[in-house]
C-alpha cells in the first residue's frame, strides 16, 4: 500500500506541473487535480488506492492533461 507521504508527493508534483501549462486553463487543471485527490481521500481498499496512485503516476509520466 502507498504511504501518505508518497500520495502527498504526487499531489505536489501535479501542482508543480500545472504551473508550466500553456495551452490549458490552469484554474481548471488545479481544480480537477484537487477534486480527484479529494474524491480519493477516503479510499480504504488496497486495490482502489493502488489504482488511484498508478493513475496519477501515469498522468505525470505521459505528460498529458485529461
Amino acid at each position: 500500500m502507498q504511504g501518505g507521504s508518497h500520495v502527498l508527493s504526487l499531489y505536489r508534483l501535479m501542482l508543480r506541473k500545472g504551473r508550466s501549462l500553456q495551452l490549458t486553463d490552469k484554474n481548471f487543471y488545479f481544480r480537477r487535480v484537487r477534486d480527484e485527490f479529494e474524491k480519493n481521500r477516503y479510499l480504504t481498499s488496497k486495490e482502489e488506492i493502488q489504482f488511484a496512485v498508478q493513475k496519477a503516476e501515469a498522468f505525470l509520466k505521459n505528460d498529458r492533461v485529461v
